[in-house]
């Protein structure tokens, strides 16, 4: 906190030179007010980012109780309107889709010209749109999955074959970390037939600590973002760090496939990899912290399992429409722990009006879906984990449902959800089917450590470590 405040005292004497010379030279320009959503008062040049705290997403949940669901601050210079509720998310993300498409850009997404490419980063424009072909018609298509399903069921074997080798030495999983390495391989196989690390290599614990690194650095409160002109400076290092980061990750892909040459993977590494490992091994990691603290349900998924599959069996995707117990953990898993918080930030190319509230051109926008999924106006018992709350309902993740899009909607949504869907359900099925669990160090549900560390997408703060039993 004495470093940030340190860098705001720093930045707030650099912004007040800026900004008296910006006005200066712009000479007096009448100021005409425009009907912004109600916010908290922000402090001059610093605006609101000292309410951000540690974790932005449950500090910006708790002031929208008191300002609405939409509402308005001052990031330095940048002007961001935050959504906390399904009826404004779905104004914002289905009424003004397109005019509220674009991106803004974090300061950490522009090294190696990153966002120029990636489409997660690049406006709605011809090379987004060739970027989204590619994935809708070629990568992520239910007959191409289809056709690659034997890989990833390969792969899932290998997870169960390295738990059951645990099973036999008593040895404590680092579930997250197992997570990690077959949806890693899952993915690189599924997009590239080639396995990039092994279960308790250097390489797949090396590749995890990059990825997590430069996730949370991804979602750091960056001085640089809210005051631009900062941003050649680097004052807190971030630009920095992730650069090394990426510039590891390259390496490590370069070193284990002369397949795949840098020009090719770089943009598509950053995107695909980073974005769907880290965030999908997440969700397998708090789906099994949330069944471990909640021992009833984890008998429920595994009894499911078992008396669909019989004793001996082998779970498949196509398995997985059966099992709609096991589909309403992982949505009560993504209510609670949405991959990215906020989703990706959206930016407003031209000035719209939602909820009778003027969004300005150039606003950033973001959604906090952590705050949408525990409302107590939308949800029963909100903080509570209760798959059961899915078993009656209708409600999907696929974009539709804006009480509940961890990936998103609209035209942004997550490309490679059709894949994410798969692989989450069906690693999971296959720890719960095949073993029973308990904690390490014999320690209680309730003693469970289940806070979160906050970056663009949320990890737990703690491994979550389990011993398998043999069923």
């Amino acid at each position: 906190m004495d470093s940030l405040l340190l860098l705001l005292g720093l930045s707030f004497v650099l912004a007040c030179i800026h900004f008296l010379t910006k006005s200066l030279a712009l000479g007096t320009k009448k100021f005409v007010p425009i009907n912004l959503p109600p916010g908290p008062r922000p402090f001059p040049v610093i605006g609101n980012i000292l309410q951000l705290g540690k974790k932005p997403h449950q500090a910006l949940a708790e002031l929208s109780k008191t300002y609405g669901p939409i509402m308005s601050l001052k990031l330095g210079s940048i002007t961001t309107i935050v959504i906390s509720s399904p009826h404004i998310a779905k104004e914002a993300l289905q009424t003004h889709d397109q005019a509220l498409s674009s991106r803004t850009i974090p300061d950490g997404a522009r090294i190696l010209d990153h966002h120029k490419h990636s489409i997660a980063w690049l406006p709605v424009s011809a090379p987004w749109r060739n970027l989204r072909k590619v994935c809708a018609t070629q990568m992520f298509t239910a007959q191409r999955l289809d056709a690659t399903e034997a890989v990833r069921r390969k792969k899932v074997q290998e997870l169960v074959d390295y738990v059951h080798e645990s099973c036999r030495n008593g040895s404590v999983i680092d579930i997250g970390q197992a997570a990690f390495t077959t949806v890693m391989n899952s993915i690189s196989n599924t997009l590239f037939s080639i396995d990039l690390a092994h279960y308790q290599s250097d390489l797949s614990q090396n590749f995890k600590k990059l990825v997590s690194d430069m996730m949370e650095e991804a979602g750091t409160p960056n001085i640089a973002d809210y005051f631009p002109f900062l941003q050649s400076f680097d004052p807190q290092g971030i630009r920095k760090r992730i650069t090394t980061s990426t510039g590891k990750l390259l390496n490590i892909f370069d070193e284990n496939s002369s397949q795949l040459s840098l020009t090719s993977i770089k943009h598509l590494l950053l995107d695909l990899f980073v974005a769907g490992i880290d965030t999908t091994s997440s969700t397998i990691e708090w789906a099994m912290a949330e069944l471990l603290q909640n021992p009833e349900k984890l008998t429920k998924a595994q009894t499911e399992l078992r008396q669909l599959l019989g004793k001996g069996g082998l779970v498949q995707e196509f398995d997985i429409n059966k099992l709609p117990y096991l589909q309403a953990v992982m949505k009560e898993t993504l209510r609670l722990h949405p991959p990215a918080p906020f989703l990706v930030p959206h930016k407003a190319e031209t000035e719209v009006e939602i909820s009778s509230y003027v969004v300005p051109k150039t606003a950033q926008i973001l959604v906090n879906v952590w705050a949408m999924g525990r409302d107590s106006s939308v949800w029963q018992n909100p903080t509570s984990f209760m798959p059961e709350r899915f078993l009656e309902s209708e409600i999907d993740v696929k974009g539709r449902d804006f009480e509940l899009i961890p990936f998103g909607a609209g035209r942004r949504i997550c490309p490679g959800l059709p894949l994410a869907q798969r692989m989450v359900h069906l690693k999971l099925a296959s720890l719960l089917y095949s073993f029973d669990w308990k904690l390490a160090h014999d320690l209680k549900p309730e003693e469970m450590d289940m806070t979160e560390k906050f970056g663009l997408a949320l990890h737990k703060s703690e491994p979550l470590l389990a011993i398998p039993i043999k069923v």
